[in-house]
């Protein structure tokens, strides 16, 4: 399925939910996923290195952003 994504926040939101979804097993008891922060968090450095920032220039994205809901699986 294809999503159109619009914001920073609204890629990284996908990205995150979209790890969860095709990687169920990374995704400890406690909905806590260590693998799935590290993709997350090295996409981030990516991103923003392309946009000519480094890491310490990564836009700020709330933990909400980032909440994983497992109605989405």
């Amino acid at each position: 399925m294809r999503h159109e994504i619009h914001t920073y926040s609204a890629l990284l939101r996908q990205f995150h939910n979209d790890l969860r979804v095709q990687h169920p097993e990374w995704i400890q008891a406690n909905g806590k996923s260590p693998m799935c922060d590290s993709y997350e968090a090295r996409l981030m450095e990516l991103l923003a290195a392309s946009m000519g920032g480094g890491p310490s220039e990564t836009p700020a994205v709330s933990d909400s952003a980032f909440e994983y809901d497992r109605t989405q699986i």
